[in-house]
C-alpha cells in the first residue's frame, strides 16, 4: 500500500507540474519587435519557396544573382561546345587568353583591328566634298546672310576707321524701268557732275549740281529695241558712248543735244568686217581718251577711234560667251575685259588688227565677270567680282598675271568701286541681302555695310569729287551714298553736288521723269 501510495502522489507531482508550465507559456507574450522579426522571416521563406515554384512569369531581381558565377559558368559552356566539336585540342590553353593581363592585351588588339584606333560609331573621319562652283545653295545663302551684324561687330568696324560713315542714303531718286539684267551697264557719271542713266528705251541726264533733269534720246527703232550701255567720255564731260541692244555704238553731243556719228556693226557673227562693229547688243564700253572699246554678245570686244571714219582698229577674240564688263587701266595701257564664259582677259593697248592673242586669260572665276576696277593706289592692281555661282572678289596683279588675294562675300557681286582717297573698296551684291559692303584693303576686313535697296545693285558709280556713290538697282531706285571722303574734309558736312556746297535735305523722293 506503501508503495501504491507513492506512485500515485509522484503521477500528480509530475501531471501538476506539466499543467502549470503549459498554462506558464500561454501567458507569456513575446515583445513586438520580436513578433515582427518572426513575421519578415516567414515572408522572406514564403517568397523564395514560389520563386522556386514553376509559374507563367519570371521577374528578374538584380540583387540576388551572382554576376561572377554567370560569366564563370558561360565560359565553361562555351569550353565545352569547343572540345565537344573538335574544333581545338587545347582548349585549356586558349581559355587562358581570355584571362588576366594576357586575355586584356588579346581583347585590345582584336577591338582595334575591327574598330581601328577611333572605335565611335558616329564619327566624321574625312571633310563634307567641296562644292564645284558651278552652283549655289540659295536656302545657304539666304540664312547665311539674312542675320545682321552684331553689336560687337558693328563697333570693331567702326574703329576701322575715323571718319562717320551714314548707314542711310542722303538722297533717293525714282528710276523706273530700269532693266534688271546683270549684264548690261547702264549708269555712268561724267566730270561735269552730270549723271547718266538708261531707263528703257531712253537715255536721262540729271544735273546733280542744280538738279535740272534732261531726257536726251529714246531709241525707238522696234518695240524689242533698247539701250544696253552708256559711258562718258573721260575729260570734259561733253560727249557720250550709247551701246544698243541691235549692236551699234553711237556718239553724242550732250551740250548741242545731237548724235555726231554711229558706229554700225554686221550681223555675221564673229566674222566681222573692218570697218564694223557687232553683230548683236553692246553690254559695255569704256574710254581710253579717244580710243572707245565695247564689248558684246557675240563674245568679242572692239576698239574704235572715234577720230576716225574707219573706226574699227582692233577686234579681240578672247571670249567665248558675253563680255558683260570693259575697263581700261589709268594709264592706258592694259583694257580688262570680263565675260559670261567666267574669264578675265588682259589685253595690251597696242593690240591692232583682228586678235585673240592676250597678255592673260585668267579663268579662276567660277561665274561670269561683270564687276571690273582698277586701284588708283597701286599700278597694275585690279580688282574683279563674280556673279552668283562665283560670289568672290579676286585681286591681280596684272602685271606678271598672278592672283594676288580671294575673298568670298556670301552673295553675287555685281560692281565694284575703289576708295580715291583710302585703300578701301566698295561692293555691291545681290541675293539675299541686296547690299553695299566696304572692305579695307588688302587686309580685306569689312568696314560698313549699307541697306536700303530691296533687289540685287546692278551698278555703282562715283561722283566727281570722289565722295559721293551712286547705285542702282533692280528696285527701280537710286541711291547716293556719302561713303568716301577726303582727309582734310572728315567731320564736315559734304553734298552730292560734288563741290562741297550745303544743300536742303529732300522731304520726298525725286523722280527721274
Amino acid at each position: 500500500m506503501t508503495s501504491s501510495v507513492v506512485d500515485y502522489e509522484n503521477l500528480m507531482s509530475s501531471g501538476f507540474s506539466e499543467k502549470n508550465s503549459a498554462s506558464l507559456s500561454l501567458r507569456t507574450v513575446r515583445p513586438r519587435w520580436e513578433r515582427k522579426k518572426m513575421q519578415q522571416e516567414r515572408s522572406v521563406s514564403s517568397s523564395q519557396s514560389d520563386s522556386n515554384s514553376s509559374g507563367d512569369r519570371f521577374i528578374t531581381n538584380r540583387s540576388a544573382m551572382d554576376m561572377e558565377k554567370a560569366a564563370h559558368a558561360i565560359s565553361e559552356s562555351a569550353a565545352a561546345l569547343v572540345s565537344d566539336d573538335g574544333a581545338s585540342s587545347g582548349s585549356e590553353d586558349e581559355s587562358d587568353l581570355f584571362d588576366g593581363d594576357v586575355g586584356e592585351e588579346y581583347r585590345n588588339t582584336l577591338k582595334t583591328a575591327m574598330l581601328g584606333d577611333d572605335h565611335r560609331v558616329l564619327s566624321f573621319k574625312e571633310k563634307a566634298p567641296v562644292s564645284k562652283g558651278d552652283t549655289v545653295n540659295n536656302l545657304q545663302v539666304l540664312y547665311s546672310g539674312q542675320g545682321t551684324a552684331s553689336r560687337a561687330t558693328k563697333s570693331n568696324m567702326n574703329k576701322l576707321v575715323s571718319r562717320h560713315i551714314p548707314s542711310a542714303p542722303s538722297r533717293i531718286l525714282d528710276a523706273p524701268d530700269l532693266l534688271d539684267d546683270y549684264y548690261l551697264n547702264l549708269l555712268s557719271w561724267s566730270d561735269t557732275n552730270v549723271l547718266s542713266v538708261v531707263l528703257g528705251q531712253t537715255v536721262y541726264l540729271w544735273n546733280a549740281s542744280s538738279g535740272d533733269i534732261q531726257e536726251l534720246y529714246t531709241y525707238d527703232h522696234s518695240e524689242e529695241s533698247y539701250i544696253s550701255s552708256v559711258s562718258w567720255v573721260q575729260q570734259g564731260g561733253g560727249h557720250i558712248a550709247l551701246g544698243t541692244s541691235d549692236g551699234t555704238v553711237e556718239l553724242w553731243d550732250v551740250n548741242a543735244g545731237k548724235k555726231l556719228r554711229t558706229m554700225d556693226g554686221v550681223n555675221a557673227g564673229k566674222k566681222i568686217a573692218y570697218y564694223g562693229g557687232h553683230g548683236d547688243r553692246v553690254g559695255a564700253l569704256s574710254w581710253n581718251q579717244h580710243i572707245l572699246s565695247s564689248g558684246g554678245r557675240d563674245s568679242v570686244v572692239v576698239n574704235h577711234d572715234v577720230r576716225v571714219s574707219r573706226h574699227n582698229i582692233a577686234t579681240l577674240s578672247g571670249h567665248d560667251q558675253e563680255v558683260c564688263g570693259l575697263s581700261w587701266s589709268p594709264d592706258g595701257s592694259t583694257l580688262a575685259s570680263g565675260g559670261n564664259d567666267n574669264k578675265l582677259c588682259l589685253w595690251d593697248a597696242s593690240t591692232s588688227g583682228v586678235s585673240s592673242q592676250t597678255r592673260y586669260t585668267l579663268t579662276d572665276h567660277q561665274a561670269a565677270v561683270k564687276a571690273l576696277a582698277w586701284s588708283p593706289h597701286e599700278r597694275n592692281l585690279l580688282a574683279t567680282g563674280g556673279g552668283t555661282a562665283d560670289r568672290s572678289i579676286k585681286f591681280w596683279n596684272t602685271r606678271t598675271g598672278a592672283l594676288l588675294n580671294s575673298i568670298d562675300t556670301g552673295s553675287q557681286v555685281c560692281a565694284l568701286q575703289w576708295n580715291p582717297f583710302e585703300k578701301e573698296l566698295l561692293s555691291s551684291h545681290g541675293f539675299a541681302r541686296n547690299q553695299l559692303c566696304l572692305w579695307k584693303y588688302p587686309t580685306m576686313v569689312k568696314v560698313k555695310e549699307l541697306d536700303g535697296h530691296t533687289a540685287r545693285v546692278l551698278h555703282m558709280a562715283c561722283s566727281p569729287d570722289g565722295s559721293t556713290v551712286v547705285s542702282a538697282a533692280a528696285d527701280e531706285t537710286l541711291r547716293f551714298w556719302n561713303v568716301f571722303a577726303p582727309p582734310e574734309k572728315v567731320g564736315s558736312k559734304r553734298s552730292v553736288d560734288g563741290h562741297g556746297a550745303r544743300r536742303k535735305k529732300l522731304s520726298k523722293t525725286m523722280y527721274i521723269r
